[in-house]
């Protein structure tokens, strides 16, 4: 399974490009801009989000954990997705 920064970041930028974003240029934006501050994604969106982050790392994504600090960015969820991998490793 995919544990690689750059390979999560990567398969992220592709789906909501291609699913949330319905853009074939690709994720135009910067990884630390915010999903929600910039209307990039709205709430139906984020819980797509979750299904898939859930779906493809193999993680259980508590509702709890479904706030901005995990979910609002490119670098925040590829930070989230790895704390998650390293906790079901151990």
């Amino acid at each position: 399974m995919t544990t690689n920064a750059s390979e999560i970041e990567s398969l992220l930028k592709k789906f909501i490009a291609e699913k949330l974003l319905f853009s074939e240029e690709g994720f135009q934006y910067g990884n630390d801009v915010s999903f929600l501050a910039e209307g990039i994604i709205d709430s139906i969106g984020v819980m797509e989000l979750v299904s898939y982050v859930g779906d493809t790392f193999n993680i259980t994504v508590d509702p709890q954990e479904v706030v901005p600090e995990n979910f609002d960015s490119v670098s925040r969820l590829v930070d989230y997705v790895q704390r998650k991998r390293s906790v079901a490793l151990v």
